[in-house]
């Protein structure tokens, strides 16, 4: 076996997402399996190197997990010859011009979403990276899910029938900060820092619904801020004015209805924090996180709506669980496997700055549409 040495800048990994599931669950859990194997004869080993604003916060990362490099001078990283990919995670407003950067210094390109704060930048840096001949590529990783992958093999192996419409449920509580600390920084929750529940989570509608059901034809969405105060991470009362919940309807290629509900302002009762109920015409589905229940045509129950009486059924316990049949690794380190075979085995790989931008576009259109009270039309994206 050969060794080889990928060094990855990873900026952001001070934050929670950019920590916890792609330097710990991704980067540093290949380190432990001991490197990627491509398959022939050579083994990637990466090697991260922390970036970010505060030395002091990289530094205590870096002891923690016995790593080298650290640096706050993110162009001085981008002009070392011996850095191969740059990975992004901070702040939606700081991205775009970070990845630009990374793009002309000739890095080939993975990043958080959304990857620009407006369309047009998506496209730009989409057409930069073309004209460079970078890979490049975006975080995408609802669809590396348990839950989404049984799903997925149920729709490939033809359960449903003819897809009639999906419904989800999106969103917790969080908390504002006054009599307990929130789960979410104040960032999330202030336009002007680039907050807000529709640029966050419309780009992970998106390319679920892309992937699993069909393009997105039309949307038609209400964006609104339920909580208008909360409390920063100093106890410090704000105005938030970003929208903490998204009500949102999707017409999809092929006459699918979704329905996706977003909210960081309602109390969970399901199974998992993010559940989609697929209909069709030979059987339904409810998937989520990890878990995926079924309902066949010939097993569904013949209710008849009688308010004068308790219900007969308990219509949850007829619904059949949908086995593992597989071991499925971290989401977020099965789509980091597949990106660093992409560069460096030139395998297949189509989540890449154009789909990113195609979920910067539905978020765009859908607080247009909130704005507006109408239904828009979503053009198919191209460079």
């Amino acid at each position: 076996m050969t060794r080889k040495t990928v060094r990855i800048a990873m900026n952001g990994v001070t934050g929670r997402m950019g920590y916890r599931q792609h330097l710990v669950r991704s980067i540093l859990a290949l380190r432990e399996q001991g490197g990627l194997d491509l398959g022939d004869g050579t083994v990637l080993w990466p090697e991260p190197i922390l970036v970010g604003r505060r030395e002091h916060a990289l530094r205590t990362l870096a002891e923690r997990h016995g790593l080298e490099h650290i640096s706050t001078d993110v162009d001085a990283v981008l002009a070392d010859p011996t850095v191969d990919i740059y990975f992004d995670a901070q702040v939606t407003s700081a991205r775009e011009g970070a990845i630009k950067k990374a793009i002309a210094a000739g890095k080939h390109i993975y990043t958080e979403k959304p990857t620009a704060t407006g369309l047009e930048g998506a496209l730009e840096l989409a057409r930069l990276a073309n004209a460079k001949g970078i890979k490049h590529g975006v975080v995408q990783d609802k669809l590396f899910l348990p839950g989404l992958l049984k799903l997925k093999r149920l729709i490939d192996g033809g359960f449903f029938g003819r897809i009639l419409s999906v419904r989800g449920e999106f969103g917790y509580w969080v908390f504002e900060g006054d009599w307990q600390a929130a789960q979410r920084p104040s960032w999330n929750y202030r336009a002007e820092d680039g907050g807000g529940i529709v640029v966050d989570m419309f780009p992970h509608w998106e390319y679920v619904l892309h992937e699993l059901f069909g393009r997105v034809k039309s949307v038609q969405a209400i964006a609104t801020t339920h909580i208008p105060q909360r409390w920063d991470e100093n106890d410090k009362p704000y105005d938030a004015t970003a929208d903490d919940a998204a009500y949102g309807i999707f017409e999809l290629d092929g006459g699918a209805i979704a329905q996706i509900n977003s909210s960081w302002a309602v109390r969970v009762n399901r199974d998992e924090l993010v559940e989609f109920q697929v209909d069709g015409t030979e059987g339904s589905a409810v998937a989520g996180l990890r878990n995926c229940r079924v309902q066949h045509r010939s097993a569904t129950p013949k209710p008849v709506w009688n308010p004068d009486i308790p219900a007969t059924e308990a219509f949850r316990d007829q619904w059949q669980e949908v086995p593992d049949n597989a071991e499925f690794d971290n989401g977020f380190k099965a789509q980091w496997e597949l990106f660093l075979k992409h560069v460096y085995a030139d395998a297949p790989y189509h989540w890449d700055l154009l789909a990113g931008a195609r979920g910067v576009q539905l978020a765009e259109l859908g607080l247009k549409s909130s704005a507006e009270g109408r239904r828009l039309d979503v053009p198919e994206v191209s460079l």
